[in-house]
This record gives structure tokens, C-alpha cells and sequence, in this order.
């Protein structure tokens, strides 16, 4: 199959676009920087999102919307319009089986910043849209909403002996999730699975059901 995975170049991105290859696929990545992945089956485009210049590649068979930014000046931009925008030139192909979303957990909580918070909301709220308009034709649409991730993003966090250990105390696991695992879970509602659409699943490691009774 041919997949796009925009935001290929590190961290969740690279590994989704890994785990495709991995089971045999033609992968398209797209991101603003440079190639992280060197693999005969894997053609990288440098490319903003937000550029709506023609993009010569196959036409997919499945979409993952990974590629975002933490800048809360750009936040609403990219990761809400540049994503929506980006999504829409591909819902007319006739190859199309499933699009997946990597959100945030901090969708659901509101734990980060405003504007940040703000774009991965809307972004669950258009993927339940899109499961309504695409349902007829069976095309899966789903998103991930992943808590604390391994990746080099948070390195300000993995670097703090301080700051890890408060994150890790604020999960019911006491860990974080590595990229290879929302990568797999990707992979699962992409293409194994045909009956899961709109849905925002998320994977924290309990964070979010974390709580303290008190009697």
C-alpha cells in the first residue's frame, strides 16, 4: 500500500513511518526538515503542511496526520488549519481506506498551553466530523491522543532527573510510552482494524485516570 505520514523526521512520526515499512509498505513522508529515514521504500518531501503546491506521489490508501508544532504562535495554524486544509486534498481519492489523527491527551485535560490545547481539540472534534462524512464510503477515521511520549521533543523533561520523575509520578505506570508503541497502535486501526471510527484513543500509561480517594 502506499502510505503519507507528514511529520516523518523524528520522534512519532518517524517511528509510524518505520512500522509501515517494517510490514512491507511504500511510504511518503512529508516534513519540514530533512530525511531521518534511509530505506528503498521510503520517499521523503520537504514540505510545510501548510503549502498547498501540487504534491507528485501516489495517491494513498492511508493518511496519518502526525506533523504539528508546540509554538502556540503557529499552534492554531498548523496543527488545526495547516492539518484540516492538508487532510481535505486527499478525502476525494478513490484508494482511500483509513486517515488517522495523532492528537494530544492534553486535548481532553487541558494541560498545556492554550493555543496548543485548542488545536488538538479541534483536531478530535474535525475527525469525528470526517468518520460522519467518510463512514459511507467505509473509510476508517480515528485519532491517538498520546500523553507523555519518549521523544526527542520532551528531551527538556528526559534531561531533568527533576522534571521526569514529577511526570512519571503524575501516571499510574510510572513511564512514559515510546514511540514504537503509539506507532503500533497506528498501525492497528489503519490497517487491521475496519470496524473503529470515531474514535480519539488515547495512550497515557493511566495519567489521565490517575487520581487520589480520599474516605
Amino acid at each position: 500500500m502506499n502510505i503519507l505520514v507528514t511529520g516523518t523526521s523524528r520522534g512519532i512520526g518517524k517511528a509510524i513511518a518505520e512500522r509501515f515499512l517494517k510490514e512491507g509498505n511504500a511510504v511518503f513522508g512529508i516534513d519540514l526538515c530533512p530525511a531521518a529515514i534511509d530505506h528503498p521504500n521510503y520517499t521523503h518531501v520537504v514540505r510545510d503542511i501548510r503549502d498547498g503546491s501540487p504534491l507528485k506521489i501516489p495517491m494513498p490508501e492511508i493518511l496519518v496526520n502526525n506533523a504539528g508544532t508546540l509554538e502556540e504562535a503557529d499552534a492554531i495554524d498548523v496543527n488545526l488549519v495547516g492539518t484540516i486544509r492538508f487532510t481535505e486534498r486527499f478525502l476525494d481519492t478513490p484508494t482511500l481506506k483509513s486517515i488517522l489523527f495523532i492528537a494530544s491527551a492534553s486535548a481532553r485535560n487541558g494541560a498545556e498551553f492554550p493555543y496548543y490545547v485548542a488545536s488538538k481539540a479541534g483536531i478530535v472534534g474535525y475527525m469525528k466530523y470526517l468518520a460522519n462524512a467518510l463512514g459511507s464510503r467505509g473509510i476508517t477515521v480515528n485519532s491517538i491522543s498520546p500523553g507523555g511520549v519518549v521523544t526527542p521533543a520532551n528531551a527538556h523533561i528526559l534531561e531533568s532527573e527533576t522534571l521526569y520523575k514529577a511526570v512519571l509520578g503524575e501516571t499510574l505506570m510510572k513511564k512514559w510510552a515510546q514511540p514504537s508503541e503509539v506507532a503500533a497502535l497506528a498501525y492497528m486501526l489503519t490497517v487491521e482494524n475496519r470496524s473503529i471510527t470515531g474514535e480519539d484513543i488515547l495512550i497515557d500509561n493511566g495519567e489521565m485516570l490517575k487520581s487520589n480517594f480520599i474516605w
